[in-house]
């Protein structure tokens, strides 16, 4: 069978993942345009074969030799798409990567996602995971999304109740998974903003660098300066950030939880539930600093999983398991990983 020129095999993917797993892919395209999925879906045999899409790898946990085709997204381009009274509307391409978008709109005094400054990534795996962070997510400034799908060979445009953003989730973590590939997101950032400050570490930190009305800037400073205060550098140490999503649970749950632990920190939701700090529940259970092997704990933020080097997916996994067991043991609490495992 006769493959596009574009199409490279057993490609190594470790420069290619945050947790910098050493595994390879069965075959690999760097797509930098949308006539290039459109070769994919109409080749007989590309168009058949299982697919990881991947942008910058920071939500990733390979445990082993990725046998599909690794479409990397490498689209480029910020556009002004225009306004109204109350929006700026503004198109970003799925291989930008997030903080330069971030910094371009702060650079230009537009507000909405200084709240999710610092998290890596890009642009097009931003709304799978719907990103999120001191008290925003990304569908909070989402207006809509084109995506390439595989089944029709056609783009299709996405509005926020087409993706069905909830807690870190989506419809493409989900029965669109393996179907739709987005190409492009367009954000409303609000002409009328305000600033969004209710994390105390935020507000702190604006207090103590002595700004009392902080721009949208100031506050994606700050957040930036704090995320690199907590979490480690991927570059220096592998890591996918926050591994467990913080969990629910009822205001029963809550009370019976204070009970027994009387200092346990949780934010209540606009549903009357609670969601606890996992990272809180990890380090009670003694997890903070301990490995096994080269899969590690970080031992300033629990929340954090790391590669102390040579780490296998496995003894990631395994990892991950057994922090998720003790969690359950002393709090009856089931713990749900960020990262998507392939």
């Amino acid at each position: 069978m006769i493959f596009p020129d574009n199409v490279m095999h057993d490609f190594p993917l470790c420069e290619l993942n945050t947790f910098h797993m050493d595994v390879s892919a069965r075959a690999y395209i760097a797509v930098t345009g949308i006539d290039e999925l459109e070769g994919i879906c109409r080749h007989e045999t590309l168009a058949h074969m299982p697919k990881l899409v991947i942008g910058g790898g920071s939500n990733l946990l390979l445990t082993g030799y990725v046998d599909k085709l690794v479409l990397h997204m490498q689209m480029k381009g910020i556009f002004r798409e225009g306004e109204d009274d109350e929006y700026v509307y503004l198109r970003a391409a799925a291989g930008e990567r997030w903080q330069d978008l971030v910094d371009r709109c702060l650079a230009n005094g537009l507000g909405g996602l200084e709240n999710l400054a610092g998290i890596p990534g890009t642009v097009g795996a931003a709304p799978v995971q719907n990103i999120g962070a001191y008290g925003a997510e990304l569908k909070d400034c989402f207006f809509s999304l084109r995506a390439f799908d595989f089944a029709s060979g056609k783009l299709v445009e996405m509005n926020r109740n087409d993706c069905r953003f909830s807690y870190r989730d989506s419809i493409f973590k989900h029965e669109m998974k393996d179907r739709l590939v987005i190409v492009d997101v367009t954000f409303a950032l609000p002409k009328r903003w305000t600033p969004n400050i209710a994390y105390g570490d935020v507000a702190r930190e604006l207090e103590k660098s002595g700004i009392s009305r902080p721009s949208p800037a100031d506050i994606g400073g700050v957040i930036v300066k704090i995320r690199r205060s907590k979490l480690p550098n991927p570059a220096v140490l592998g890591n996918a950030g926050s591994f467990f999503k913080n969990p629910t649970v009822t205001a029963e749950e809550m009370a019976s939880l204070k009970r027994l632990h009387p200092d346990i920190p949780a934010y209540e939701q606009a549903d009357g539930r609670y969601r606890i700090a996992a990272g809180w529940l990890i380090d009670r259970c003694g997890w903070k600093g301990r490995r096994i092997g080269d899969a590690g704990v970080c031992e300033t933020q629990a929340l954090v999983l790391v590669n102390h080097g040579r780490a296998t997916g496995a003894e990631m996994v395994e990892l991950a398991g057994a922090i998720e067991q003790d969690v359950m043991a002393r709090f009856g609490i089931r713990l749900e990983p960020e990262p998507v495992f392939v």
